[in-house]
């Protein structure tokens, strides 16, 4: 019985290693295939544990993910495709990490935040989605992050996320900041695809500068 019994415990932890990835790739698909009819961004936001929301949007790409990959890490080139970065320059590049300046006005207009945000190579996990996340080194805020999810749908179809955090040194709530970090997720995934479906993305070749 003891055999018999470790025997079933191992084939039931067999059968939910290999349910869990079809569940994911299930909710990928129903994803895909919203996203794909709407052909617009779909904005959402996200608890964090600073007082601001995160704000986020995806959107469905005619695109391989390597594709879009090159596109969302030309970080040198943000300010000539994404509407809404007054500037964008690569200070310092490594295998590790690529340090990005970045200049990004808010509350319409009324500020600029700048920060040089420090973006780490994709990292890859178990679904197939590859994430790269941005975080502050020095800026005029108390906090910024930028992370992209990019998810295979498959071979040649991809959904790129954009998720957005910053909590500006000033008293402003959540229900003030986040919209806005809504608006500049979407836009953010909207030109992406929009580049990614167009022409060939161009690559970086300036060589690093100081801000």
């Amino acid at each position: 019985m003891n055999r018999i019994a470790r025997f079933a415990a191992a084939a039931a932890s067999a059968l939910l290693m290999v349910a869990v990835p079809l569940v994911a790739r299930a909710d990928v698909q129903a994803d895909a295939t919203r996203l794909r009819d709407s052909r617009t961004a779909e904005r959402f936001n996200l608890e964090s544990n600073a007082s601001i929301r995160t704000g986020g949007a995806q959107i469905f790409v005619n695109a391989p993910i390597a594709v879009v990959r090159q596109i969302v890490t030309d970080y040198a080139h943000y300010q000539e495709f994404m509407p809404g970065f007054k500037r964008s320059r690569v200070v310092q590049r490594s295998k590790d990490y690529t340090d990005v300046y970045l200049q990004v006005p808010i509350l319409h207009g009324a500020a600029t935040v700048w920060t040089v945000a420090r973006f780490t190579p994709a990292s890859h996990q178990p679904n197939g989605t590859e994430v790269i996340e941005g975080t502050m080194q020095q800026g005029n805020v108390s906090d910024f992050r930028a992370t992209w999810r990019l998810i295979p749908v498959d071979a040649n179809h991809t959904i790129v996320k954009s998720e957005i955090l910053i909590v500006p040194k000033l008293p402003l709530p959540s229900s003030v900041v986040t919209p806005e970090l809504e608006y500049a997720a979407d836009k953010a995934v909207t030109a992406s695809r929009n580049r990614a479906e167009s022409s060939p993305p161009r690559v970086a070749s300036a060589s690093p500068t100081t801000p």
